[in-house]
């Protein structure tokens, strides 16, 4: 795995690019010369877990042939600071999920997720407490 990030500014706002040639946009925050143009790296970290669990959820429903129409994650951060730096102490993800769903099964996809599966919260995990909820909106 490789990645490549290039500054696009005198400051910092930079864009990171995959081997596939997929890019994103980083940038840091006012008082260090950021200008909003991309996202945070600790933003990144959020991002990245939320993302992993939701393809490891959507396979794990797919095969319990449960079909959400749609998922929504809401993940939030508390940090605390460690001498020079800050690092999360606790994670959040609140999923919400459409459609006409078996809770157990969501329920136990989501536990699958990110007890088993989801590499990116295994690793935050050894910092942060990880924790979920989850609500199913069956709108008509």
């Amino acid at each position: 795995m490789k990645i490549t990030i290039q500054r696009l500014n005198d400051d910092v706002h930079m864009k990171a690019t995959n081997e596939d040639g997929v890019s994103l946009e980083m940038d840091g925050s006012d008082d260090i010369g950021g200008i909003n143009s991309g996202f945070r790296p600790m933003q990144m970290l959020l991002a990245a877990a939320g993302g992993c669990s939701t393809i490891d959820i959507i396979g794990i429903l797919k095969k319990k042939r449960q079909n959400p129409e749609d998922i929504k994650i809401e993940v939030t951060g508390e940090r605390i600071k460690k001498g020079t730096y800050t690092e999360f102490s606790e994670i959040h993800m609140h999923y919400i999920f459409k459609g006409d769903l078996n809770p157990k099964q969501v329920e136990k996809a989501i536990d699958l997720s990110l007890g088993k599966y989801c590499s990116v919260t295994k690793t935050l995990e050894k910092t942060a407490k990880v924790t979920s909820s989850y609500e199913i909106v069956n709108e008509s």
